[in-house]
This record gives structure tokens, C-alpha cells and sequence, in this order.
């Protein structure tokens, strides 16, 4: 009987020992596979909270709060309340990316309000399109041609339009003045991961941006009501060439997937824009902001790995399904910082956690455009800096803002 004990207990501490070693060895498999993915080589930023410039997932769950999907590949990403700014999840969101054309949300909100009214036509040169980058995405904007500000402001937001882009951006005074401008309204903003190079977000050495300061852009942004008109418009028609001495046109499709929709990804219920991007150093960036039983959710999400069709889009509406389905149950992890101008003067430092050795941009640097606009950029940057003033008045006093029709005509899904 003693032998036969003996013999159980040996079985039982060996097999005990078996499980003691095989799980831990499970567990640095999944190590060893979260090692591939790239991580920041730096130190990120704390504008917003310390731990949204820490390394990895930032969330904390509650009772009853859904668990963070499993189909997460992104190098960086973040879900937050577009209105009060609590960030309710986030993964590496200061993390300094090459941000594609989800840059042109800072390009609109920087440029937008200062070329009124959007009925103001313009011919275009030939020189108001040379620049732009080779393998650019396209409206069709032709030289000796009339558009409206209207026109080109679609084929911004619809097609992401470079070559709509630099005429805007010669309107405004220059693509240098305007590349400036975006600096500073960036630094505005307290988006301090931001080094703008190319006012459309083509690859350009040194050009970089974050998830969250993305998500800073396009909450700005929203806060305009032609803003939101552009997000959230599907299709339009934009004018093409003369035939015949009558002008034509043809339709342009926002290229958003969550608003039009394509092969294996259906129109997102609520969605209200905001913009999409691609780059071969960027990979496929997003930004997307969706209303929901009154709740209005931002999410940013960059650089997929995933190789399944229009994984951005799928894995912001994962976080976004996430996002809605966790109010109420998780604790913020920071927040989406109001700009400069709407922070009390005594509290006008950068937001609390910003990195001290935060230097201004050399690109912010006061600059009052090309010789010879005979004060019209002058002029402009105090629009703009009135506007910003406005702007920043707009987060303290009225938080909320009418999101566009579409919200409410796609189907839950």
C-alpha cells in the first residue's frame, strides 16, 4: 500500500511539473512573437498623461468592461471621447510615425478657414502643380481650368487630392508659408510629436506625426462646420475638362471604407469621417470619428501588419465597437489636451508631462510668407490667429458639435 502511495505521488509530481514547465514555456513563445512586432526605439512623449508615453498597451478595465480586441496589429493606435477627451485605451500613442495623408486633416484645419468663401474660384497654373510627388493620389485638377474653393476642398477629403493640395496651398500664400503655418497651428494644438515637411503627407525625410496627435487634428477640425461638412460627404461631383464649350464633370468617391464601404468591409454605423492615408513608409493610417446614442468616439489607428484587405479600417471599427461598448466601465488612461489659447495664461505651459526638452520648431518661427504678396498673408495669419483664438474658446464653452446627416442614414451593421 506505502509503494503504491509512493508510486501516485510521483506520478502526480511529475505530471505537476510537467504543467509548471510547459506553461511558462507557452508564455515565452508569446514573448517571443510580441518581440517581432517594432517598438519605439525612443523616448515617447507624456503630453496627456504619463501613461501615454509608456511602451505597449495603456488600458484599464472595470467590472464588466468587453476585453480589448485580439486583432490588434497596428505599431500605434487610440480611442478617445471626442467631447470631454478622456483617452480610454491606447497602444504606443506618442510614437513618432510617418503619418501618410492623414496629415492633410491639419493641412484643412490649418488652411480651411482662412480661404472664404468656399464659392471664391480660382484658375489654375501650371506652376500651382509642379511638386507634387511622384505616384501622388490624384483628383484631376488641370492647369488653365477654374475651381471653386468648394471644388478642391472635395478633392482634398474625397480623394485626397495632392494635386488639390498645392493649389489650395499656393492660394494660401505658398507651400512653404503653408508648411509653415501647419507648425505652428500644430504646436498650437500641443501636438508635439508633429514635424511637418510637405502639406500633403507625402514621404518626406524628417516628416512625422502620432496617433495622438492625429486625433488632436481631427478633433480640431470637427469643431468646423465645413470641416465635418468634407468628412463626411461620400461622393460628389467634381468638374473635368471643356467639351464642346460646356464645362463636364465626374463623380469622385471618398476613399474612407468606412463610409463608402468596399469588398470585405461594410460602412460603419454612426461614422461621421474623418480621413484615411497610405504611403510606402507609413503603410495604411486612419483616423475615424463615429457617433453612437449620443456617444462620439475618436480612434486613430497606424501602420497595420496585418496583411488582410483593409485592415485599418477593420481594426478601427474593432476599437471603436470596443470603445462604445466600454462606457462607463473602464478608467481613462489620459487625455486629448485642449489647445494653447484655451488653457488659463498662469496654466499655458505645455500640458502637464510634456517633455521639458521640448523645443520649439524652427519652422514656427514668425514667417510672413514669399516677397511681394502685398500683405495678404499678412493679412491671413491674423484671420488664422483669430481663428485659432476662436477655436480654442470653442473647447472650454461648447464641447459638443452637430455631426453631418450620414451619421444617422448608414445602417447598424
Amino acid at each position: 500500500m506505502h509503494a503504491l502511495k509512493k508510486t501516485v505521488m510521483t506520478v502526480l509530481s511529475a505530471a505537476l511539473l510537467s504543467v509548471c514547465v510547459v506553461s511558462p514555456a507557452g508564455a515565452a513563445d508569446k514573448d517571443k512573437t510580441d518581440d517581432k512586432q517594432p517598438k519605439p526605439t525612443g523616448q515617447m512623449s507624456t503630453v496627456g498623461g504619463k501613461r501615454l508615453g509608456e511602451v505597449g498597451t495603456q488600458v484599464d478595465l472595470g467590472p464588466g468592461a468587453p476585453v480589448l480586441p485580439k486583432e490588434l496589429t497596428a505599431r500605434s493606435w487610440i480611442v478617445a471621447d471626442a467631447e470631454d477627451g478622456k483617452v480610454l485605451a491606447s497602444h504606443n500613442a506618442h510614437w513618432r510615425l510617418p503619418p501618410a495623408s492623414t496629415l492633410k486633416m491639419l493641412f484643412a484645419d490649418t488652411v480651411l478657414p482662412a480661404l472664404q468663401p468656399k464659392t471664391m474660384t480660382h484658375l489654375v497654373t501650371e506652376d500651382e502643380l509642379a511638386g507634387i510627388g511622384e505616384g501622388s493620389s490624384l483628383v484631376g485638377v488641370k492647369e488653365d481650368q477654374s475651381y471653386t474653393v468648394h471644388d478642391l476642398w472635395l478633392g482634398v477629403f474625397l480623394r485626397s487630392g495632392n494635386d488639390a493640395v498645392h493649389v489650395l496651398s499656393e492660394m494660401y500664400g505658398g507651400v512653404p508659408a503653408t508648411v509653415a503655418a501647419m507648425q505652428r497651428h500644430a504646436e498650437e494644438l500641443q501636438a508635439l510629436d508633429t514635424t511637418v515637411v510637405s502639406p500633403d503627407g507625402y514621404d518626406s525625410p524628417k516628416q512625422v506625426s502620432s496617433a495622438y496627435d492625429l486625433t488632436l487634428f481631427a478633433r480640431s477640425g470637427m469643431q468646423k462646420a465645413d470641416f465635418r461638412e468634407y468628412a463626411a460627404t461620400a461622393t460628389a461631383k467634381f468638374p473635368g475638362g471643356r467639351k464642346k464649350g460646356k464645362r463636364e464633370s465626374f463623380e469622385i468617391q471618398n476613399t474612407n471604407r468606412l463610409i463608402t464601404g468596399d469588398i470585405g468591409v461594410d460602412p460603419y454605423q454612426g461614422i461621421a469621417g474623418v480621413k484615411n492615408g497610405y504611403t510606402t513608409h507609413a503603410g495604411n493610417t486612419f483616423t475615424g470619428i463615429a457617433e453612437r446614442d449620443g456617444k462620439v468616439l475618436l480612434v486613430t489607428v497606424m501602420n497595420p501588419s496585418s496583411e488582410e484587405s483593409h485592415a485599418v479600417y477593420k481594426e478601427a471599427a474593432h476599437l471603436l465597437d470596443w470603445g462604445f461598448a466600454s462606457e462607463g466601465k473602464v478608467t481613462p488612461v489620459g487625455e486629448l489636451v485642449p489647445p494653447r489659447s484655451a488653457v488659463p495664461a498662469k496654466d499655458s505651459t505645455p500640458a502637464a508631462g510634456a517633455d521639458k526638452a521640448e523645443k520649439k520648431h524652427p519652422a514656427a518661427a514668425a514667417a510672413t510668407g514669399p516677397a511681394g504678396t502685398n500683405g495678404v498673408w499678412t493679412a491671413l495669419a491674423i484671420a488664422g490667429g483669430a481663428l485659432v483664438v476662436l477655436a480654442g474658446a470653442v473647447f472650454l464653452v461648447n464641447r459638443r458639435w452637430p455631426l453631418p446627416d450620414l451619421v444617422r442614414r448608414l445602417p447598424r451593421h
